[in-house]
């Protein structure tokens, strides 16, 4: 899948959804391909769940498969193996999701390698989570990381996805196109969370295809990296259709992050529900933007979205834009966005209780993100999602 093309970088001045991210100062000229030898890095994970499949690869090297065993049919592996000995599986659907229009797609399309394809026939329910890990252990590198996964009609599967760094010394280019596939019937729970070097840049195109009466639960998190921009999509192409969309991030410093997410209504009778939420220390800033569209025809679609942030100090700043573009006359679309600083109120009756000034910010921060972790019933998934929010919470607010 790799080559040796490559794609000029055009300026974004002015360009459609890079309102509110600045990369003048990414020079890629300065950025080598990853290498393709390993060195054993163990960077800490985001998350490890019991009894899973762990596809994993650092930089561009080979990716290894580890842990539980498969259903029958059920294939984990490497995407550029998959092309080979699956070509009918991988043709079909690589591509076919994400435009290569935009630029880092097409970087991507000509200089990744290995890369992960998970792929469930029909009717099987894998019962064990799948995880994928990615690491970026060379420094001053562009690693292109490439992720399909297809899940048949009938089938089901929850697959977690990690991108971490060796170091924070690790300064590179991280840029990730990731396809998911549900047909009809399918139900897939994906969790993509990024805990990157705070020295690299991010760019990310997630899109999401969700067929008739399937379902996809779809988890981000974004506590890494310097800077960049990551497009979520998710297109309900058939009638019953329903996504679930949580996504949390925690900057500090002066990261910057940047989310754009779209809810496509393709068909009618299908839901979507998207719920963001952002805190924010030191001189950090965050951007979400989204986008509920309603096709024509796409009758009773009933779309929600929203996004809410906390600024833990008074340099931080973020925005948070939802938009509506609904073209059938017989829908519910809401949405919801807010940007506050920590309430002193609240701070004030915690303190009145005899708590220290810093014990009251860490509950109140952990109060306001608790309506996250509230969307998912008690489990591995709730409580990698709690745990991963509570240790990056120390983390900036020891700062």
């Amino acid at each position: 899948m790799a080559s040796s093309a490559t794609v000029e970088l055009p300026q974004f001045k002015g360009r459609a959804g890079w309102e509110f991210t600045d990369i003048s100062a990414l020079d890629l000229a300065a950025f080598t391909p990853a290498p393709t030898s390993s060195n054993g890095a163990q960077p800490d994970r985001l998350f490890a769940p019991e009894n899973a499949t762990e596809l994993r690869q650092v930089d561009a090297g080979e990716a290894k498969l580890t842990g539980t065993e498969l259903p029958a049919g059920v294939i984990v592996g490497s995407l550029e193996r998959a092309a080979r000995e699956h070509p009918e599986l991988v043709e079909r659907h690589l591509g076919s999701v994400v435009s290569s229009e935009d630029v880092f797609v097409a970087r991507n399309e000509a200089g990744f390698r290995e890369g992960a394809f998970v792929y469930v026939p029909s009717g099987t329910v894998v019962e064990h989570p799948i995880v994928l890990s990615q690491i970026q252990s060379a420094t001053s590198t562009e690693l292109h990381r490439r992720t399909l996964i297809v899940i048949e009609e009938g089938a089901q599967a929850e697959v977690w996805e990690q991108y971490l760094s060796a170091s924070e010394e690790v300064e590179g280019v991280f840029n990730t196109v990731v396809e998911l596939v549900v047909r009809d019937n399918a139900r897939l729970r994906y969790l993509c969370g990024q805990s990157l070097s705070e020295r690299s840049w991010i760019f990310g195109s997630q899109r999401a295809e969700v067929g008739r009466d399937g379902s996809l639960e779809w988890v981000a998190l974004g506590f890494g990296s310097a800077g960049g921009r990551v497009r979520m999509d998710t297109r309900l192409g058939g009638p019953g259709a329903d996504a679930r969309v949580t996504g949390a991030y925690a900057s500090h410093a002066r990261q910057h992050i940047d989310f754009d997410t779209t809810q496509e209504h393709a068909a009618p009778n299908t839901t979507s529900d998207l719920a963001f939420r952002g805190v924010l220390q030191g001189r950090s800033t965050a951007v979400w933007k989204g986008n509920i569209i309603v096709d024509p025809g796409a009758q009773k679609t009933d779309a929600f979205q929203e996004s809410r942030n906390l600024l833990v100090s008074k340099r931080a700043h973020a925005d948070a834009i939802p938009g509506l573009e609904i073209q059938a006359n017989d829908v519910r679309c809401t949405h919801a966005a807010a940007v506050a600083q920590l309430d002193p109120d609240q701070l004030f009756y915690l303190r009145s209780r005899g708590l220290p000034a810093e014990v009251a910010k860490s509950l109140v921060i952990e109060g306001f993100l608790s309506a996250l972790t509230e969307r998912f019933e008690q489990g591995p998934v709730r409580e990698m999602l709690a745990g991963a929010l509570e240790r990056r919470l120390d983390m900036i607010l020891a700062d």
